[in-house]
């Protein structure tokens, strides 16, 4: 029950359409499936991060990433700017599957170092966790594997529904 939970949650989380999800749906449009599942997967491993810190109580670092975050914020801003920049830039795609260019571990990279400079992130997993009634001095490793994996698994799925639907379009 637990894994389900944390699986909504996962797929809660990377649901709402921001510059994560766009740019995962423009690169599924321009550059392919492989490249958006890339793009996904990027963010989702920045959300298993996040969560793997929210679960298992790293209080250190949490604490660094939320006194930090105005720099991370401004160093995801300035990279943010840059990708609208050079997107806006860019001529249009005449082939939707056109995979050259950027590679596969760039596309995963530019969209990891974007979500893991959004520290408030940790915030959203504890306040989430905590509504799950998830408290860390109470319940096992085993118990915040199993919340993680769910949040990940979750992410995932959504990665996987984007390229379904514009697999439809």
């Amino acid at each position: 029950m637990l894994l389900l939970k944390s699986f909504i949650l996962g797929f809660s989380v990377s649901a709402p359409v921001g510059p994560i999800g766009l740019l995962c749906i423009q690169r599924i449009l321009t550059r392919g499936r492989t490249a958006g599942f890339v793009t996904g997967f990027g963010a989702a491993t920045a959300n298993l991060i996040y969560a793997s810190i929210a679960a298992f109580g790293f209080s250190v670092v949490s604490s660094f990433l939320v006194e930090q975050q105005l720099v991370f914020r401004v160093i995801g801003g300035v990279f943010l700017f840059y990708l609208g920049i050079k997107t806006f830039i860019k001529k249009p795609s005449n082939t939707a599957a056109n995979l050259e260019g950027e590679s596969i571990f760039a596309m995963f990279l530019s969209t990891f170092v974007l979500m893991i400079t959004n520290p408030v992130t940790i915030l959203n997993f504890v306040a989430m966790f905590a509504g799950l009634g998830f408290e860390q001095d109470s319940t096992s490793s085993l118990v915040a594997v199993t919340l993680i994996s769910g949040v990940f698994l979750g992410a995932i799925f959504l990665v996987d529904h984007f390229k379904l639907c514009c697999k439809l379009i």
